[in-house]
């Protein structure tokens, strides 16, 4: 099945005992058992181990990215974290040099006293990762498009590199999302999700999820499940049902962001007072080239996703006041809304921050694109 069509109908299987279309929210921490107290067989024993409404959209995730297996977890962090958490002490982790703020602080502040160590490079340089390998590198971790700058890892040869060594590679497709790009058939061994975002699709809710590749089974598969049920770091029933629910809209919202992404680029490319618009769609992009080779979307047709970012010229002042006069345009964290928001990094990631003060990250959403573009023509003035 195509993935509209896999976006509504897989993992929703009903409820046979009422004939409802749509499965039931099953609140229920407990499941009764047999009157011997022997466990029923199909059926769930205690939430936090599994649920009807997880175990639905666990279906329905796996189902979307091509998978073979998909654990849901209460966030994007606790998804990450639980990758993390089978490397074993002492391992090391290339990570992208232009990466999600809080992945790297998992590693610097949560396992730092269990040795994890990593070292950054810029992912769009495979000299710099091949050279950043270490005995006890056992992860090399991708983002594509990377979050803020909107690099583009050639996700096969960073594969041909780590299957050389022996080492897993992760990607946070979070961004791209299996609309438009899917890592498995490029060779990855594991991708992460924070479902918060585009599978959400509404940012009202909070959830992550990691994803197994077809036909395949990793240690690391095992080790993952035990980690969800023992540690706990689980959604809602609740969550989870709103989940599924906003999957089923999933492939109508994602073309129409990349579609108003698209023009609103092509806008902001030409103005003035823009520095630089970061978005692989553009043809002056670096890294348009490979964009189109790995970015597909559904009608498999290159297309570039719904995330951006400009440069603003001058600093972090003048960066600040073009988002000040936005009124369409949300100033707020997060992403993959179906509203548009706008960001400014460096004030958000602090100090230690790399993403440049003039830097503002864009979610362009599903509004008409002529009221988008005129918000920013409005703010220019």
């Amino acid at each position: 099945m195509k993935i509209e069509t896999l976006a509504i109908h897989a993992g929703n299987h009903g409820d046979p005992t009422t004939g409802a279309v749509v499965p039931p929210l099953i609140l229920s921490t407990t499941f009764e058992r047999a009157n011997d107290g022997s466990l029923v067989e199909g059926r769930d024993i205690y939430t936090r181990a599994s649920n009807p409404n997880r175990r639905a959209l666990e279906e329905k995730l796996a189902a979307l990215e091509g998978g073979s297996e998909a654990i849901a977890f209460a966030s994007g962090q606790a998804a990450t974290m639980s990758i993390f958490h089978t490397l074993g002490a002492g391992s090391h982790v290339i990570l992208p040099d232009d990466i999600y703020y809080n992945t790297k602080v998992i590693i610097d502040t949560l396992y730092a006293n269990f040795g994890l160590t990593c070292t950054e490079v810029d992912m769009t340089d495979l000299n710099q990762i091949k050279r950043a390998i270490k005995k006890n590198t056992k992860l090399i971790w991708i983002e594509s498009p990377s979050n803020p700058s909107l690099k583009v890892t050639d996700i096969q040869a960073v594969v041909k590199i780590a299957k050389a060594k022996n080492l897993l590679v992760a990607c946070d497709n979070t961004w791209a999302t299996p609309f438009f790009t899917k890592p498995f058939n490029f060779g990855v061994d594991v991708v992460m999700h924070s479902t918060t975002k585009y599978f959400g699709g509404h940012s009202d809710i909070l959830g992550g999820c990691v994803i197994f590749p077809p036909n395949i089974q990793h240690e690391m598969n095992t080790k993952i499940r035990t980690f969800q049920s023992v540690g706990g770091a689980v959604p809602s029933p609740f969550d989870c049902w709103l989940l599924n629910r906003s999957l089923s809209t999933y492939a109508v919202r994602m073309p129409v962001h990349a579609q108003n992404a698209m023009k609103l680029a092509t806008f902001l490319e030409n103005h003035p007072q823009i520095e630089k618009v970061n978005y692989p769609g553009l043809k002056s992009n670096e890294y348009h080239r490979i964009a189109k080779k790995q970015m597909i979307g559904a009608d498999g047709v290159p297309s570039f996703g719904g995330m951006m970012s400009i440069l603003v010229k001058g600093g972090q002042k003048e960066a600040l006041a073009l988002a000040s006069k936005l009124q369409i345009f949300k100033h707020a964290t997060s992403l993959g809304g179906v509203e548009s928001l706008i960001e400014h990094r460096y004030s958000v990631e602090g100090v230690h921050s790399k993403s440049p003060e003039n830097l503002l990250r864009i979610s362009v959403g599903i509004e008409n694109i002529s009221d988008l573009i005129a918000d920013f023509e409005n703010a220019f003035k």
